[in-house]
């Protein structure tokens, strides 16, 4: 009588867990960098592809705003000081348009990269990070078209254009902060994708960006700046426009505070929900 054949073993289940190794996870982050680099570039190049002007629109959306809040501006009286209306507006654009374009961008930057989070292990982080890194790359280009505007106009900055980087990398934090909580929400919410266009738009209206800060009342000055972009764009007027607007100190702190709350909130949340990724996009 012949002997059953034998029955081979199941193969081991692959089990994909983000950040499985906690110790290990901010190491894997330097150790995945290439891949960071690798999204970065793809999504430059997939933004671009096959557009009559290419790079050129990183300007012309930041222009034609410029243009309109100019006219209305002027139309409304609203108060410039002695600084040229368009440089004043687009100093404000500058950062305000990487803010949004970050957001946008890295809020659905998890379900864009869907089939690669379901496939392999890496850490998740560096996925709305290298979309905040495209929208910074848009940034440095307008930056040119600035100091196109600001020779035009005879605005010359002084020594405080050595804070400059300093606001761009609370820019940066904000644009990652806000952008880890709404990626980390848009997986299982999908809800946040028709909410955003919105979020977008009111901030645009609240933030000093067709107007300075000092139109506010005074008494609303230290609630208004709860808003992160108003130190950040106060900060990027000061730094440019070679002391011709005011920087509050406590208004520069209240933002920057909220900046570090985003950020560090964001982080934290999106590390607690990060190994769920994989089943839910």
């Amino acid at each position: 009588m012949s002997s059953p054949a034998s029955v081979p073993p199941a193969p081991p289940t692959l089990v994909i867990e983000a950040g499985r190794a906690e110790a290990h996870y901010w190491r894997d982050l330097w150790r995945y960098r290439e891949l960071f680099y690798f999204l970065t570039w793809r999504d430059l190049l997939v933004r671009y592809k096959q557009t009559v002007v290419g790079v050129a629109w990183a300007l012309i959306q930041p222009a034609l705003t410029m243009v309109i809040f100019s006219v209305v501006g002027q139309l409304l009286r609203v108060p410039t000081g002695d600084v040229p209306r368009p440089v004043l507006i687009f100093t404000a654009l500058l950062p305000w348009q990487f803010f949004s374009s970050a957001l946008s961008a890295s809020s659905g930057s998890l379900v864009g990269n869907a089939n690669l989070i379901s496939k392999v292990y890496f850490p998740r982080l560096i996925v709305p990070a290298s979309a905040v890194a495209v929208s910074l790359v848009d940034f440095l280009i307008s930056a040119v078209f600035l100091a196109v505007l600001m020779a035009i106009y005879h605005v010359v900055p002084d020594w405080r254009i050595v804070a400059l980087p300093l606001f761009v990398f609370i820019a940066f934090g904000a644009a990652l902060g806000a952008g880890l909580w709404l990626t980390a929400l848009n997986v299982k919410y999908r809800d946040f994708r028709f909410v955003l266009p919105f979020i977008v738009q009111f901030g645009l209206y609240v933030s000093p960006v067709a107007f300075p800060s000092e139109v506010v009342p005074a008494k609303w000055r230290t609630l208004y700046a709860l808003n992160p972009m108003v130190g950040v764009i106060d900060g990027f007027r000061w730094s440019l426009l070679g002391g011709h607007t005011a920087l509050s100190p406590t208004g520069l702190g209240l933002s920057l505070l909220v900046v570090v709350g985003l950020l560090v909130g964001g982080i934290t949340y999106f590390r607690s929900v990060e190994r769920r990724f994989a089943d839910l996009v």
